[in-house]
């Protein structure tokens, strides 16, 4: 993405959000994140060419080949109690799964984080809380092909066969956050149906670390905090984070 890829959308940007573009940087979460320190508005979509140091979950390297995917982070300071603010990691997963539902018939949403179609990731989602903002780290493969080996991913390229536009995609996730981060506290149930349609975990036998602890069950949804709802040994457990989930049946 260059400025001129984005220029175009600029005014379409739903108010406060509004883009600042870089070549490269190691990280948009931590290029953000310092001007988040100094005061910097609510609002502004940091996106980056190319990511040097760009990661996911548990400090995982994300794969952002230049040129082909989508980095960026918002920076958003919200409202409601900051006990809520872990919800933001769903209402962008949301947000993403919704935007690129404008390209592909659905999008799966793997709790809590993650965007995939057809059991592939295409979307990941870092949200990084500061003492007064939020920065949500989005990493979306929009026309990234030739992927490491082993890595189950795709992108809006191969599953369309077109290219398509990076910042279009970024707009519409902009738009549909923008609806959604208010959402948080109050309209939080209603918006959570969104999720609990998409959930790719429901029905599912998973193996997952939680509490420094591993164990096995199967997965019944998404509870009313956004919480996953796990039987494990005949009993239904709430798990608020997971360190890792790993479908082993359907």
């Amino acid at each position: 993405m260059t400025p001129n890829e984005f220029a175009s959308i600029a005014a379409l940007m739903p108010d406060p959000f509004r883009v600042l573009w870089r070549e490269k940087v190691s990280s948009t979460n931590d290029e953000l994140r310092e001007l988040a320190v100094k005061g910097m508005a609510e609002g502004l979509v940091l996106v980056a060419e190319e990511q040097t140091a760009g990661r996911g979950r548990r400090g995982a390297a994300w794969y952002s080949p230049k040129g082909e995917s989508l980095a960026f982070s918002i920076l958003l300071r919200p409202v409601a109690a900051k006990s809520m603010w872990s919800r933001l990691s769903l209402t962008a997963g949301l947000a993403v799964a919704e935007a690129i539902e404008k390209y592909v018939p659905l999008a799966e949403i793997k709790w809590p984080n993650d965007v995939q179609i057809g059991g592939k990731k295409i979307a990941g989602i870092l949200v990084e809380a500061g003492a007064d903002f939020v920065i949500v780290g989005i990493g979306i493969n929009v026309n990234s092909g030739n992927f490491p080996e082993g890595l189950a991913a795709t992108s809006l390229k191969a599953e369309t066969g077109n290219e398509v536009s990076r910042a279009e995609v970024l707009l519409e996730v902009v738009k549909r956050l923008a609806r959604h981060s208010d959402r948080i506290d109050r309209d939080f149930p209603e918006m959570l149906e969104g999720v609990k349609e998409r959930c790719a975990l429901t029905g599912k036998r998973v193996a997952l670390t939680y509490s420094e602890k591993r164990v096995e069950g199967f997965i019944q949804g998404v509870g009313p905090s956004g919480e996953l709802l796990v039987e494990i040994a005949g009993k239904l457990e709430r798990i608020f984070q997971a360190d890792e989930i790993r479908v082993l049946s359907e």
